[in-house]
């Protein structure tokens, strides 16, 4: 297992436009250590999604390096892309679930794709809806399912792979504050059980509460970093 943090994020800039009118990130600078909680802040527009959209490798960095796990992510060939991605969940707010397909259904596709055996499709996916409190679910449809409860199943598919990073980009922000609660919990669960979790938000109290390490963002600039920090903006 290589040394230094998990993430690595080096003089990263991330710049829209032809003429490079739209500065979505500049200059960012984050290390964040295996089995770390961090919560990743501020105003919608400050570069929070851009940021998480880079660590999963959809978009490029205009300037900078990203290193997750000591590798250069840039570098890494088209083939070897579907092998990093199970390293790294991803939840988001809108839950992004297949209607079509059952709780039990929605989690499993995220192995069948990656062309896992039955037998560990059936060991596996029992396991992570017991994870996230959705044992007595696995028949129904999203339709059938509460926003939190909808936000469980994906939370179940992005850790079925048992990922060394979770990325949660605005997770609660389509439920109510009891809601709330009950997904930052289960986020606090997987990261007690060593998994990297790095929470973007802009819900204040949600923040607060935690009173982890906070990267506070503002025009696609960090103005705080934190250890155990407060929602800054």
């Amino acid at each position: 297992m290589p040394e230094g943090p998990l993430v690595d994020v080096q003089n990263v800039s991330k710049i829209y436009g032809e003429r490079g009118q739209i500065k979505a990130l500049e200059d960012i600078k984050i290390k964040i250590d295996r089995g770390e909680f961090a919560c990743l802040v501020g105003p919608s527009g400050a570069g929070k999604s851009t940021l998480v959209r880079l660590l999963i490798r959809e978009e490029f960095p205009t300037k900078g390096k990203i290193f997750v796990a000591g590798r250069n992510i840039s570098h890494l060939k088209a083939h070897e892309l579907p092998f990093f991605r199970r390293k790294v969940g991803v939840v988001f707010q809108d839950y992004k679930l297949l209607p079509q397909k059952t709780v039990w259904e929605n989690v499993a596709y995220a192995l069948e794709v990656c062309d896992a055996l039955p037998t560990e499709i059936r060991t596996r996916v029992p396991k992570i809806l017991s994870l996230v409190g959705l044992s007595e679910r696995p028949s129904n449809y999203p339709d059938q399912l509460s926003g939190g409860e909808r936000q469980r199943v994906a939370i179940a598919r992005a850790m079925v792979h048992m990922p060394k990073i979770l990325l949660a980009d605005e997770p609660t922000g389509n439920l109510d504050p009891q809601t709330t609660r009950e997904i930052i919990d289960l986020l606090l669960k997987i990261n007690q059980q060593g998994t990297l979790v790095l929470l973007a938000t802009h819900n204040q109290e949600v923040v607060n509460r935690l009173n982890k390490r906070v990267i506070s963002l503002k025009d696609g600039r960090i103005i705080a970093d934190k250890l155990k920090g407060k929602f800054i903006i």
